[in-house]
């Protein structure tokens, strides 16, 4: 049985649904059932048209669900003059379901609980897995989400802005579980990018294969954390880098440049130099400055300081720190970097030891620890 396959005709088949009077919540529970059909079936024999296949049992498990309300004679109706399963509306379909899984009164868990289920086709058990909670409250993350969006109506345009945010939220999630979310994420977003055409879905899609490249060297052989700097470049997969330069190349010839292939453009410079010292720095403040006119971002700005710090020496880099809150995420970390490249290891090692407190991952916390142990074994000696 083909499961990628399977999972590709999940939104389709949703739409479907929806389009013929479905309420979502109903569709996408639906489709769920004859996908456990298809599970327990197809091993055997494949159908010629999986997809047909799929809106007829469906269809049918919506109407037996739906036998007892009033309006049942109505829907058949509609049923019977609807067009035959695959013909048709499909790509239309599954771009409004990315719309309707990104609704702006879903909260951004909900956003990628629901889009992982009704358009990424993964069941409540595999997300429940890689966001590592209980299988009971991802279903109950899911139950809420659907009935928020159930009233809402399948015939307008989405913000396409808040989908792209929603699936880097899950690209940033990586891997645990039996689920690869980056390799899920990048799916979806290859998928979204062909439906829209759209400059910035191309961004979002390059920005992911150029980090997704890199992410054979971002862990040592004990799981600790290995920075850019240090990352064995041979280990990089260069089919996914050219992948996203070509994409990213293409996207920034039409002028129309926004915050993803920004971030991809720095992406693909760090990508681009065989070792960290041939790193072309000034090109990278540049982006960065891009960024921050199209953000305004505080985020952007901490790790602008960090490029600055590279291209115009460390102090030029605490300027434009002492410029942002301290409270930023991770800018205690920056700072104990830029110090020690001031040669204040001191400052550099208490302010490493700080910034591991508040490391939001395990993996952080230990390598801040052990760069702040390494100073100090420095200044002993």
């Amino acid at each position: 049985m083909n499961e990628s396959l399977l999972r590709d005709l999940v939104p389709e088949v949703i739409g479907v649904l929806v389009r013929r009077g479905a309420d979502f919540a109903a569709a996408e529970d639906a489709v769920q059932e004859a996908l456990v059909e298809a599970v327990r079936g197809w091993p055997g024999a494949e159908p010629r048209d999986p997809k047909g296949w799929l809106v007829t049992v469906a269809w049918r498990k919506f109407l037996d669900a739906a036998r007892a309300d009033t309006a049942r004679r109505r829907r058949e109706e509609r049923a019977e003059a609807e067009p035959a399963p695959g013909q048709g509306g499909a790509v239309d379909d599954t771009l409004q379901l990315y719309f309707l899984c990104a609704h702006p009164s879903l909260t951004p868990a909900s956003a990628v609980a629901l889009t992982l289920r009704a358009v990424g086709g993964l069941t409540t058990r595999q997300i429940a897995q890689a966001y590592l909670v209980p299988e009971a409250t991802m279903a109950q993350r899911v139950s809420r989400a659907k009935r928020t969006v159930s009233g809402v109506r399948f015939d307008r345009p989405g913000d396409l802005a808040t989908v792209l945010r929603v699936l880097y939220l899950v690209f940033n999630e990586g891997y645990s579980g039996d689920v690869d979310l980056s390799a899920e994420a990048i799916r979806l977003t290859r998928q979204l990018a062909a439906m829209t055409r759209h400059e910035e879905a191309a961004g979002l899609l390059a920005l992911m294969l150029l980090h997704h490249a890199r992410r054979p060297a971002r862990t040592g052989p004990d799981g600790s954390l290995v920075p850019l700097a240090e990352q064995d470049r041979g280990r990089w997969d260069t089919t996914l880098i050219a992948e996203g330069i070509a994409i990213l190349q293409a996207a920034l010839a039409r002028d129309r440049l926004g915050e993803f292939q920004a971030q991809a453009a720095i992406a693909a410079l760090h990508a681009d130099a065989p070792a960290a010292e041939e790193t072309d720095w000034v090109q990278i403040v540049e982006w960065y400055d891009e960024l921050v006119r199209l953000t305004d971002s505080p985020v952007v700005r901490l790790n602008r300081a960090v490029a600055v710090g590279e291209a115009d020496g460390p102090r030029a880099g605490l300027a434009a720190l002492a410029e942002l809150d301290p409270a930023l995420p991770r800018h205690t970390a920056v700072a104990a970097y830029l110090h020690e490249r001031d040669g204040d290891l001191a400052s550099a090692a208490r302010l490493y030891v700080e910034a591991a407190r508040s490391a939001p991952t395990l993996p952080e916390r230990d390598h801040l620890t052990r760069q702040a142990a390494r100073l100090n074994t420095r200044l002993r000696g």
